[in-house]
C-alpha cells in the first residue's frame, strides 16, 4: 500500500534510519512486536495525561495533550484488536531500553524539564512513524493498511511535541538540547540490542 503522508520532515528530524538488521528480525517477531507496540500506546497516552496533569496553566499544551490522548487509546484499541483476530495473547513483555535511555538526560527543574520532555516524545513519535514506514512493505495487507493509517497521526504527533518545545524556549536552546538528543538516539538505535522491541536497536544475533 502505498504511504500518502509526506515523512519528509519526519526523516529530516531524526538522526538516522531504521538499520535493515532491525526491520527483518522484526518482520520475523511481530507478536511481540504487535504486544509492544500496544503497550507504546498505552505509555504515551499516559505521557500526555501526565503532562496534563503536572502543567495546567499550559492552554495549547493541554489542548494538544488531549487530542494526543485520545489517539493513541483509540490506536491501543486497535492493536488489541488485531491480536485479538491473530489469536496474540496479551502476554507481559519487558520494556526496550530506548525511553528510559533517551530520558536520562532530561534535567530535573521546570521549565527546562519540561522542554527535554518535549522534545523527548517528538523523537519518540518520529521514530515510531519512521518504523510504521519501514514496515508497510514487509508485512501482510492487513498490517500493512494499519501501518499506513497511524503515519498522518503520528507525524503530526511529533510536530505538536517540537512546537510546544519551541514556543517555551529560545531557538539555540532547542537546537542545542536536540543535537543533545538526537545524538543519544542515534545510538540507541544503531548499536546492538538484546531483544526485539519496536524502539529496539539492532537485535544481537
Amino acid at each position: 500500500m502505498p504511504v500518502a503522508v509526506d515523512l519528509a520532515p519526519v526523516y529530516d528530524f531524526l538522526p538516522c534510519r531504521t538499520p535493515e538488521q532491525w526491520l527483518s528480525s522484526a518482520v520475523e517477531s511481530l507478536p511481540v512486536l504487535m504486544i509492544d507496540h500496544a503497550n507504546c500506546e498505552k505509555k504515551a497516552a499516559a505521557t500526555a495525561m501526565s503532562l496534563m496533569h503536572r502543567y495546567t496553566e499550559n492552554t495549547s499544551l493541554l489542548n494538544k495533550m488531549s487530542r494526543l490522548a485520545r489517539e493513541e487509546l483509540r490506536h491501543f484499541e486497535q492493536v488489541l484488536k488485531l491480536m485479538t483476530k491473530r489469536g496474540i495473547a496479551y502476554e507481559s513483555v519487558t520494556a526496550s531500553r530506548y525511553a528510559a535511555g533517551l530520558r536520562e538526560k532530561v534535567r530535573k527543574k521546570d521549565p527546562c524539564k519540561l522542554v527535554d520532555t518535549l522534545i523527548v516524545g517528538a523523537l519518540i513519535e518520529a521514530r515510531s512513524c519512521e518504523r510504521f514506514a519501514a514496515l508497510v512493505p514487509h508485512v501482510d495487507a492487513e498490517l500493512s493498511d494499519f501501518y499506513v493509517s497511524l503515519l498522518k497521526s503520528e507525524s503530526r504527533h511529533f510536530m505538536d511535541y517540537i512546537t510546544l518545545a519551541k514556543s517555551l524556549a529560545s531557538p539555540n536552546e532547542v537546537a542545542e538540547r536536540l543535537a543533545l538528543f538526537r545524538g543519544i538516539e542515534r545510538e540507541l538505535i544503531e548499536t546492538r540490542d538484546v531483544e526485539v522491541r519496536f524502539h529496539s536497536g539492532v537485535p544481537h544475533r
